[in-house]
């Protein structure tokens, strides 16, 4: 076998991190498992900090709590932790039942009070959650045995949705008060398919099966998921046996690997968008900017050489599987306007608009080369973007503080499809969510936040999403697919939210 330099560095640093860690550098039974994951953990509540919202997180989250309403991997709604739930007649009240039989990893039973515990936390801004506007919706919980009750404060169609969504978990009120947060960062437990046996942040985290899980029993007994930033190293993690499944590699990466002997893969579109956030500071504050920094990128040629064909481009906040995408709703894709745009504000190649434009390198497919890409499509056009690199958890520290710089990437995920979720967040200005401001969108989201006619509530979120592609506030790019290759020793479920579940692998027969 021949190894090119690439790969003995791959090699090199597997091998370290084997030695280091102690971890295995191939399974060494049936039921170990190794996943080289493309981000670390920063936290081990799901419900509060900038990590809370990170969807790449969630297939974590999700193998030790879980969530309160399930999710199938084709995003239909399932029982979880509740078995039924619904709203009353006027909408006024809420009603859930709690399931029977569910143990924490500790072996104490899960109660409807740690569900309202949990979600009186949710709902208050001091405890920290990025979703708080959400959960504070209900209060005056009352428990009758396993059944719970709630006052609406305020009527949000999509509460129940976001309990299988980012932060939708219930924690143990007994065990964290008395280990308090920080003893809940060293010693978390949840409901989960799996137990944390041990957690080197940084490095990895090894799980083990939980012996009282309420679910289907996971078939590897033990996991080990080695947190790999860096996507050159995951092709070698999963090339040299070290890991057993891997995630986000290129796409040419991909398919040179599934045609290798003992590897497979699953590539779909998922939920998740790649968009570029513009900030209303410096230049962006210029719509013929926004206009010709969005005409002047060709996106359906991303897709084509970068993307290799995989994914496809979007107009707005909202893919197909979203419940307000609108197929009406066309970007143009046109230099030429672009320029005349630029030069109307008095510039043009010879005298750029010059900004910074933010994004990760390795965090998805090709993020950092598409970046790269649309800078090179915008020079030609007038605009200057000078390219500045961060890591995942940085975008979400300057987001909440709205201190992006005016164009920055990002991946979006919104397994729920609602278009609160997408456009709504990401637009809205008083959300902690989006850095976009100006008060005609926010007089035009607000009145869709309450409203109870499902059919209006949607056409209002399509009529938002047309202006703000008129006035180009933000620049939607892709619906990612994700590739995930593994052993074919591995067989592995695919989750369309990009949650990438250990529970719902198994071995091959």
């Amino acid at each position: 076998m021949t190894i090119n330099r690439r790969d003995l560095l791959g090699y090199g640093a597997a091998a370290l991190g084997a030695a280091t860690f102690g971890l295995p550098r191939a399974a060494k039974a049936a039921d170990e498992l190794t996943i080289a994951y493309n981000v670390n953990l920063p936290s081990w509540d799901p419900t509060t900090g900038p990590s809370a919202v990170n969807p790449t997180i969630q297939g974590l989250y999700q193998s030790v709590f879980d969530q309160i309403i399930g999710q199938k991997p084709d995003l239909s709604f399932t029982p979880g932790l509740l078995t039924e739930w619904g709203w009353n007649d006027d909408r006024t009240k809420v009603t859930m039942t709690v399931r029977d039989g569910v143990k924490w990893h500790d072996g104490s039973p899960f109660t409807a009070e740690d569900v309202v515990w949990s979600l009186q936390r949710a709902g208050d801004e001091k405890t920290g959650n990025p979703i708080q506007f959400v959960w504070k919706n209900v209060n005056n919980f009352k428990i009758d045995g396993n059944k719970i009750t709630g006052d609406v404060v305020q009527f949000d169609p999509v509460y129940f949705k976001w309990m299988s969504f980012l932060t939708g978990y219930i924690l143990p009120k007994a065990y964290y008060e008395k280990v308090g947060a920080e003893g809940f960062e060293k010693a978390p437990i949840g409901t989960g398919p799996y137990m944390v046996d041990k957690f080197e942040r940084n490095a990895f985290l090894r799980l083990k099966a939980n012996p009282h899980y309420w679910g289907t029993k996971p078939a590897f007994e033990n996991v080990t998921i080695k947190f790999v930033t860096d996507a050159a190293s995951r092709v070698a993690e999963i090339e040299s046996g070290s890991s057993q499944v891997t995630l986000e590699i290129p796409y040419e990466e991909y398919d040179r690997l599934i045609a290798k002997d003992g590897l497979a893969g699953s590539i779909k579109n998922v939920s998740d968008i790649g968009m570029i956030f513009f900030n209303d500071i410096e230049a962006m504050l210029d719509k013929n900017v926004r206009q010709a920094a969005v005409m002047a990128v060709d996106k359906e040629l991303l897709v084509k050489r970068l993307l290799r064909g995989y994914g496809q481009p979007i107009a707005t906040l909202e893919t197909p599987e979203y419940a307000a995408f609108d197929p009406s709703i066309k970007v143009e894709h046109n230099p030429e306007k672009a320029k005349e745009l630029l030069a109307a504000s008095g510039y043009s190649p010879k005298k750029p608009v010059k900004f910074t434009i933010q994004t990760t390198k390795g965090f998805k497919p090709k993020d950092y080369e598409m970046i790269q890409a649309i800078v090179g499509m915008w020079r030609k056009v007038g605009i200057e973007a000078n390219i500045e690199v961060y890591e995942i958890a940085k975008h979400y520290e300057l987001r909440a503080a709205d201190k992006l710089a005016p164009a920055a990437f990002y991946n979006w995920g919104n397994s729920i499809g609602d278009p609160t979720t997408s456009t709504g967040f990401a637009m809205y200005g008083p959300s902690p969510h989006s850095v976009w401001d100006s008060k005609d969108l926010v007089d035009m989201i607000n009145p869709l936040w309450g409203e109870k006619d499902e059919t209006k509530r949607i056409a209002g979120w399509k009529a938002v999403d047309k202006y703000i592609a008129e006035q180009a506030y933000v620049l939607p790019l892709i619906q990612y697919a994700q590739p995930i290759v593994h052993s074919k020793k591995v067989n592995v479920v695919q989750h369309v939210s990009g949650a990438l579940l250990p529970a719902l692998m198994t071995p091959a027969a």
